[in-house]
């Protein structure tokens, strides 16, 4: 926690217990706040708390009702775990023995282990209310006597229980994969056979003997018909453009390697009995349609009377895709960003959040704020960005610049850089293999060797370290005994 007795000692309320939010639950404690974080499941994790039960009943047809997790049984990591861990809370192997994944790339029940660990070795579930919804988050009446910021009125409830609270300040850290985001084809609303989104897929087993169209290529799409094909009958993956699709070799490996696999152009139809019109004439009758077609970002807990709105995935505006420049700094967002290497990049915008509320860091004036969100989206509509891929970043050094801005955030290791990007490169090339068929360079070798992550001669015991190159003994215990 901060020591210095100058800084400013709020009450913060984060919604949401996923990576974003316990990022910022972390990192607001340190800074000396007073958190409350109120999560709206039984347990922590966001998407990565697996849901299995995702039946679809007659009112609810896409199957995307309820469901909050978006993670299916098989699935595994695309990120190496020795780059997909906080600063000083490196992603070991979990020490549970046969319950445990050491793989590069594990399942996802690995990493919710982890990020329960991690809750354990710093404290949060101290703070954290589960099974607390939140309902709508607004400005309050009056302003801090202290220092004129806004506050802001919070009612959640908690079984049959409603209650209204006044913060200091809020941080919406729900993440944005719990909105399937859904196409608008012709006929789609008439077809009477199986249609759910990939949110709510789990397992393969139903699909047996079936003819199967995935719409979308994107990473689930590839995966999901990878699985899919073993057991259906057919499967057909619709792409908006197969030039495109097949321009990476991971698609051209999917297709010779999978007798039943097949690329089709978009979806122009949908018909009453099963048959799915294509773009370039050709059709299927098919027994299921599964839509691997994103999420939405949604707030509707906000009550924000015009100053955030969300466009089509553009949450604005934002400031940094953090602070709304007319609210800042007592509303906030850790989370929005996709497509960056995480949680390190949810830590960095927590920490930035933390220091900005106890007066550590100070931001532009709202002006200023709002003249750099516009020239921010102004900028990625020249690169011709569509709007829904406003935050989307994928560029791993303007995050290390957007660290070193913010809050001074240590830089990205050139090693740990090097392993990202291969396997990147790796996953285009062969979606199939890449998870268990990897080769490291020297860079990222020797970089495993100086963490702790592969053993060194046995003249040089191993000394784990952070990101900063420091030794790891003063972290909580938890933490050291995993590091």
């Amino acid at each position: 926690m901060a020591s210095d007795s100058s800084t400013k000692k709020v009450k913060v309320c984060v919604v949401g217990a996923g990576l974003a939010g316990l990022a910022a639950a972390r990192e607001l404690r340190r800074e000396g706040h007073d958190v409350a974080v109120l999560e709206q499941r039984g347990g922590v994790g966001g998407q990565w708390l697996y849901e299995e039960d995702t039946a679809i009943d007659g009112t609810d047809p896409l199957g995307v009702a309820g469901v909050q997790s978006s993670v299916y049984a098989s699935l595994r990591l695309i990120t190496p775990r020795e780059a997909m861990g906080f600063s000083d809370f490196p992603f070991r192997p979990s020490a549970r023995g046969a319950d445990g994944d050491a793989r590069r790339f594990p399942c996802h029940a690995e990493f919710l282990r982890y990020i329960r660990d991690f809750c354990d070795a710093f404290g949060l579930m101290d703070v954290v209310r589960l099974n607390t919804r939140v309902l709508r988050v607004a400005m309050a009446p009056s302003v801090s006597s202290r220092d004129g910021w806004l506050r802001w009125t919070v009612r959640s409830k908690h079984g049959e229980v409603e209650t209204e609270e006044v913060f200091d300040a809020v941080v919406v850290a729900v993440g944005h994969y719990s909105q399937p985001r859904l196409p608008t084809i012709d006929g789609m609303d008439r077809w009477r056979r199986r249609q759910l989104h990939c949110h709510s897929y789990r397992v393969p087993d139903s699909f047996h003997g079936e003819v199967v169209v995935v719409v979308g290529c994107s990473i689930s799409g590839n995966d999901i018909a990878l699985e899919l094909h073993r057991v259906a009958k057919e499967v057909h993956l619709s792409a908006k453009s197969p030039e495109e699709a097949l321009a990476t070799p991971t698609m051209s490996k999917m297709l010779s390697r999978h007798d039943n696999l097949h690329l089709r152009p978009r979806i122009v139809r949908l018909c009453e009995d099963g048959t799915v019109v294509f773009a370039d004439g050709t059709r299927v009758v098919a027994d299921a349609v599964v839509y691997c077609t994103g999420y939405s970002y949604t707030y509707p807990f906000l009550d924000m009377g015009g100053h955030v709105t969300v466009d089509d995935n553009r949450v604005g505006p934002l400031f940094e895709h953090v602070f709304p420049p007319s609210l800042a700094p007592t509303l906030s967002f850790v989370g929005i960003p996709a497509k960056v290497v995480v949680p390190l990049f949810y830590e960095t915008q927590a920490r930035w959040v933390a220091q900005v509320l106890s007066g550590r860091r100070a931001l532009p004036s709202p002006e200023e704020m709002l003249r750099a969100a516009e020239e921010y989206v102004r900028g990625r509509e020249a690169a011709g960005v569509a709007k829904r891929h406003t935050h989307d970043i994928f560029d791993l050094d303007y995050c290390d610049d957007y660290g070193d801005r913010t809050c001074g955030f240590p830089r990205l290791e050139a090693w740990k850089k090097e392993l990202v990007w291969s396997s990147v490169f790796a996953m285009r090339d062969d979606v199939e293999a890449f998870r268990d068929d990897f080769r490291d360079s020297d860079l990222v070798a020797d970089g495993l060797r100086r963490h702790g992550w592969i053993p060194l001669a046995p003249s040089q015991p191993p000394q784990p370290e952070d990101d900063d190159g420091n030794k790891l003994e003063g972290v909580p215990a938890m933490a050291a005994r995993l590091s």
